[in-house]
């Protein structure tokens, strides 16, 4: 089985609940795409459950602490719903799915699931801004480039620099706030931004002072 979805969703079509998938570490964010391998029992039901709606959306949502099959940790309380636009399954049951992520939410109140994974009443109106592409600009680009070539050698890191000195505002900020190694607070930090301008400004904070060696307060870790 495999299929695509193509199309916007608006403000209106959100639904009040979603199903949640709690990663650690994952970052999903408004007009990002996130590339998933499922193949534990509960969220391959919610990823049927999901491509059974007319939304096909997912939360996702890191947890506190790690989650474990023992019992649901609590989980940050904002995170990105995510449209399934691809999918397809394997020979041995897993779905490979593609989601793009449309606008973050306020987790509320658990609603108990007959399958296994988990569902939050979830609030929209707080984010509905995440629904328009931002205007490019607001922040320091040249600092954000510089403070990342200096994190992406701290860590050994490599990268296609043309790629990133050429993406527009958005594309460049959200795919590295997504994709680089950064601490599940510091992502959550990223997410919780208000707006471009905002994330960009909090990722220089948090490059910069990654690259910092700690025990000098400056200069770049040997």
């Amino acid at each position: 089985m495999a299929g695509r979805v193509s199309g916007r969703l608006a403000p209106a079509d959100m639904p009040g609940t979603l199903p949640i998938f709690p990663l650690q570490g994952v970052l999903l964010l408004p007009r990002g795409k996130l590339p998933l391998n499922i193949f534990e029992p509960r969220y391959l039901a919610m990823v049927e459950d999901a491509l059974a709606t007319r939304d096909k959306l997912i939360g996702m949502i890191q947890p506190l602490a790690k989650e474990t099959r023992a019992s649901a940790q609590p989980v940050y309380p904002i995170g990105c719903a995510g449209r399934i636009v691809s999918w397809s399954e394997t020979d041995d049951g897993r779905f490979l799915i593609s989601l793009a992520g449309v606008c973050r939410f306020a987790a509320g109140e658990e609603i108990a699931t007959a399958r296994g994974y988990r569902r939050v009443k979830a609030d929209f109106a707080p984010y509905e801004g995440d629904f328009e592409t931002p205007a490019d600009g607001g922040f320091d680009r040249k600092r954000l480039l510089a403070g990342l070539r200096g994190f992406f050698a701290a860590e050994g890191l490599q990268a296609d620099w043309s790629t990133i000195e050429t993406a527009p505002d958005e594309r460049l900020v959200n795919t590295i706030a997504m994709l680089c190694p950064f601490a599940p607070e510091e992502k959550q930090t990223l997410l919780e931004s208000a707006g471009l301008a905002e994330r960009a400004k909090a990722m220089i904070g948090i490059v910069e002072a990654r690259t910092l060696a700690p025990e000098s307060g400056g200069g770049l870790k040997h």
